[in-house]
């Protein structure tokens, strides 16, 4: 998609430029992991005891621990070592991950994410994939996501997601819906995670969370979902929207920005709980649905 600059009344195209060394796009993206992935970065070139060594080796806010590798020319095969990489990654204990992000992190930061070892992610970063790339992280089973990048004049920098892992794309079959009793429910795909999460909702909530999640990811095609232990996160390369579902009532994180709010409705998490989506609001109603879809859209417009 071209990037245009506006000058008075006319739009500059702005030329896209190639990086000046593969290693500057690797630096660029470690020294600005929370800003442009939400991830907490651990180490570089991390060596393994296969031999090779991680270009980045990182935590996400839910705990999964992340391997980034930067795809240095049209020929490099960067998937498959990703891949081998992972294979090394998921055969150490996750006594080894924890140790290091109390080294990176500190303990009270450390402390306060709880590691979630069974999900790794491998994230792929380049100019341009072929299609062999792109088929390839779509029949694999495992969360690898391609991130291209672009560089353009005057200073400006864009990385966006090239595909939807399976893990997250299956997220978006129907959601489980009460008929009748609260007993009896309709499961379309009992391997859904989401029916963990919806499990203790009433009904009516249930039916409101299917409501909000239809509207969030019509906001924009590329708008990704993931289910966590904890809650539904969207996201366009951060998470803008973080749903945690309760019994009566459904509890939304957002982006740390001053939002145009005339009713009230946000309010900012205490800043001694260190989160990144410090932006509070409860939506109860289907009456309340609109105005909270708004607010979304803001947070949304913060992280494109």
């Amino acid at each position: 998609m071209p990037i245009f600059k506006i000058s008075g009344t006319k739009l500059k195209k702005l030329n896209s430029l190639p990086l000046d060394k593969e290693k500057n796009l690797q630096a660029l993206v470690e020294a600005n992991l929370i800003e442009v992935l939400d991830l907490l970065f651990l180490a570089t070139e991390y060596t393994t005891t296969f031999g090779g060594r991680i270009d980045t080796l990182a935590v996400d806010t839910n705990g999964s621990p992340v391997i980034i590798e930067y795809k240095r020319n049209k020929n490099d095969n960067v998937i498959n070592q990703s891949l081998s990489y992972l294979k090394w990654l998921k055969s150490q204990k996750p006594g080894f991950f924890e140790k290091l992000m109390i080294d990176k992190l500190g303990k009270d930061k450390a402390d306060k994410i709880k590691l979630d070892w069974h999900n790794p992610r491998v994230i792929c970063v380049a100019e341009n994939y072929s299609k062999f790339d792109i088929d390839t992280a779509e029949v694999v089973p495992l969360r690898i996501e391609l991130m291209k990048y672009r560089y353009y004049e005057d200073g400006i920098f864009a990385l966006e997601p090239v595909n939807v892992p399976e893990t997250v794309a299956a997220t978006h079959a129907p959601i489980a819906v009460a008929t009748g009793d609260t007993k009896s429910l309709q499961v379309t795909d009992t391997a859904n995670p989401l029916d963990n999460l919806l499990a203790k909702a009433s009904p009516d909530i249930k039916a409101l969370f299917a409501e909000l999640r239809e509207r969030i990811v019509a906001i924009d095609d590329s708008i990704t979902e993931n289910p966590t232990a904890y809650y539904v996160g969207y996201r366009m390369g951060n998470n803008f929207a973080e749903v945690h579902i309760g019994k009566n009532q459904l509890k939304i994180h957002l982006r740390p920005i001053d939002f145009v709010d005339p009713k009230g409705m946000v309010n900012k998490i205490p800043d001694g709980y260190n989160w990144t989506m410090d932006r509070r609001v409860y939506l109860k109603s289907d009456s309340e649905l609109e105005y909270v879809v708004g607010l979304i859209e803001q947070s949304y417009k913060n992280v494109i």
